[in-house]
């Protein structure tokens, strides 16, 4: 008899619901919330609203795909942290309640840790490999970016991050200053895929350790946009594409010298990537690229387990309730990361 959990994520502004059968995916339904992208980012405030509309009609919606009854549920797993607190609150307040009502336990998952664990959900026919620990895993996201060692499921040691912004901002904030709309990721992603990387270069920190630092690229893209806008107004519009495949190769330059340096360093030869960014195309196809060179085993994820996804907390989940760690009523939501 399988285990089945019942994933509720929304850390953010996606209300996301899955099912798991042990370790094999059943159902993985998300509701977007278009609302912000007028506001060129996310409003909290009407993100937890939203959470409050959608979280009943997704958690629906998962248990029928996943054809079974929530009476069937051994356990309820959700996001504790970090993210927006008014947004956690929804799903936090739920999944007690949930669990509660169903007289079965409750799973506390850290985000962070849960995009690294995506890689263990398996497809209905098991045919997708998982790494095999230990492993490096680059996770980035618009919040975080992390190179972080997985000595298993729950042993994991964070050997480089971001001393000031993440990737996935700096993605953002080079599209709002060429005029994209949020979230400005995918934007850039779709228009580098037309441009020449090689046309444009912006200044690459030099930050010891296997820590990154993305502040001063910000602050270098701004500038040069600046200065060529004063000599030519339309500027940016007529060198849009070669613009975006010059920032996403920066970015992923940074990233990728980083990661392979810590391969080095530590002789894992097991590399895998995590979080929203890690469903750009560039950064799959350059990570690709370099695994031949280097003798790795990669690991990327299907593009579903990249961005904010409920599949992911129900796997986390399964592998908590394997361990009996289950979480208490009294647990509050946390903002900040504590992995």
């Amino acid at each position: 008899m399988p285990l089945y959990i019942l994933g509720i994520e929304s850390s953010c502004d996606d209300t996301a619901a899955a099912v798991i059968a042990d370790d094999v995916i059943l159902s993985n339904v998300a509701a977007n919330q278009d609302i912000h992208s007028s506001f060129g980012g996310v409003v909290p405030e009407l993100a937890s609203r939203a959470h409050q509309q959608n979280i009943i009609p997704v958690i629906h919606a998962a248990l029928q795909k996943a054809n079974i009854n929530k009476n069937q549920l051994a356990a309820v797993a959700y996001t504790r942290g970090p993210g927006l607190l008014g947004s956690l609150l929804v799903g936090a307040s739920f999944s007690k309640a949930f669990a509660l009502g169903l007289n079965i336990p409750l799973i506390e998952v850290d985000h962070l840790q849960a995009h690294i664990l995506a890689h263990f959900i398996h497809n209905a026919e098991k045919s997708n490999p998982v790494p095999s620990f230990p492993f490096l895993c680059l996770t980035v996201s618009g919040g975080h970016t992390q190179i972080v060692i997985v000595k298993d499921h729950f042993n994991m040691h964070i050997i480089g991050q971001t001393i000031d912004d993440a990737a996935g901002e700096t993605f953002d904030k080079a599209a709002k200053i060429m005029g994209l709309p949020y979230p400005g990721g995918p934007f850039i992603d779709k228009l580098a895929r037309e441009g020449d990387p090689g046309r444009f270069s912006f200044a690459k920190p030099n930050i010891p350790a296997l820590n990154f630092s993305f502040s001063g690229l910000k602050t270098s893209i701004l500038y040069f946009l600046r200065d060529r806008i004063k000599e030519n107004k339309d500027f940016i519009e007529q060198n849009k594409a070669d613009l975006c495949a010059s920032v996403q190769k920066t970015i992923i330059d940074i990233l990728l010298a980083k990661l392979e340096k810590a391969a080095f360093e530590t002789g894992i030869r097991e590399i895998a990537i995590a979080g929203g960014v890690s469903a750009n195309s560039g950064l799959r196809s350059s990570l690709n690229a370099m695994k031949d060179k280097n003798g790795w085993n990669v690991f990327i994820p299907p593009l579903s387990y990249t961005t904010d996804n409920a599949a992911m907390i129900a796997v986390t989940g399964y592998f908590k309730y394997l361990k009996k760690n289950f979480a208490l009523q009294s647990d509050a939501p946390y903002a900040r990361s504590r992995f």
